[in-house]
């Protein structure tokens, strides 16, 4: 794959999003990836639609409530819908998973470009920075951030963003420093072109292979990050519904209402499910499994 294969035929944001669709188009395991996300992503916007009941309504006398026509996968403690808080409770999950990937892959896109292009002091510093992150386990890191900014949604998307940012600047820095030595990217060069525009029209198009797996992987660790917190009391306050917070309130009557636990897992796991499909059908079809070298 070079420069003038994705730049000729038009932008290289054109060129980009052509590689990306034409890899999910090579791949079962992409599209069905994909599929089950958007799935989530539309269930989630039509939650209102779907069911009858507020997410918050509570009626104490069903409480702990069985399966039934009335409630389909019973009720919680409080007598809410367990169904109806279920498909709610995507939405804080997706929008902070959403947010915190898209600034964590964005940002560590263009630091790990612009080492890759500049090297020299500047790539030796950075890289010693993110290997100095890196050491720390990303959950420990998560919660040291979060701890001492507060909750929130905010303060949730900075603090992914945070953690994953040395990630993706180590996994797109490999791949962008097997551009780098190209006749185009020597050409551009020569010509005198500035750096951000070599970054920009030659770097960044042949590097969309893995800023789109990064995507995905990413995005299904931020979904795990997000219900961890809140499952640990850092992410969404009572009584919004999520799925974290949905399995640290009704773990004790796991006995009693399954389905008030197990309903939320359930969805978060073919969440991430998805995005796992989609990441690693990307990459195969890609065969840039090379350059994933960290587990986080």
């Amino acid at each position: 794959m070079t420069g003038s294969e994705l730049t000729v035929a038009g932008t290289p944001a054109q060129g980009t999003l052509r590689t990306v669709w034409a890899g999910i188009r090579s791949s079962r395991a992409a599209t069905i990836g994909l599929a089950i996300v958007a799935l989530h992503v539309l269930v989630a916007i039509a939650a209102p639609l779907l069911t009858s009941y507020a997410p918050t309504q509570s009626v104490p006398a069903e409480a702990l409530a069985g399966v039934s026509w009335d409630h389909l996968a019973g009720t919680d403690q409080y007598g809410r819908d367990v169904l109806t808080r279920v498909l709610h409770g995507g939405r804080f999950a997706l929008v902070v998973c959403a947010l915190s990937t898209v600034a964590a892959v964005g940002l560590g896109t263009v630091v790990g470009c612009f080492v890759a292009l500049r090297g020299g002091w500047a790539d030796n510093v950075v890289m010693r920075l993110v290997d100095s992150v890196l050491a720390v386990p990303a959950i420990l890191a998560l919660l040291v951030v979060v701890t001492a900014l507060g909750t929130g949604t905010w303060v949730v998307v900075a603090a992914i963003t945070i953690v994953y940012v040395p990630g993706v600047v180590r996994v797109v820095r490999a791949a962008a420093q097997s551009v780098v030595p190209l006749e185009y990217v020597t050409a551009a060069r020569a010509r005198g072109e500035r750096r951000w525009s070599i970054l920009r029209r030659e770097l960044l198009p042949n590097v969309a292979d893995v800023v789109a797996v990064e995507l995905a992987m990413r995005a299904s660790w931020a979904a795990l990050l997000v219900s961890s917190l809140s499952f640990l009391g850092f992410g969404a306050n009572p009584p919004t519904p999520d799925w974290g917070l949905m399995v640290a309130e009704n773990r004790t009557a796991l006995t009693v209402v399954p389905m008030a636990t197990l309903a939320p897992i359930v969805a978060l796991a073919t969440f991430v499910v998805g995005l796992n499909l989609a990441a690693d059908g990307l990459a195969k079809a890609w065969g840039i499994d090379r350059f994933r070298r960290d587990g986080r």
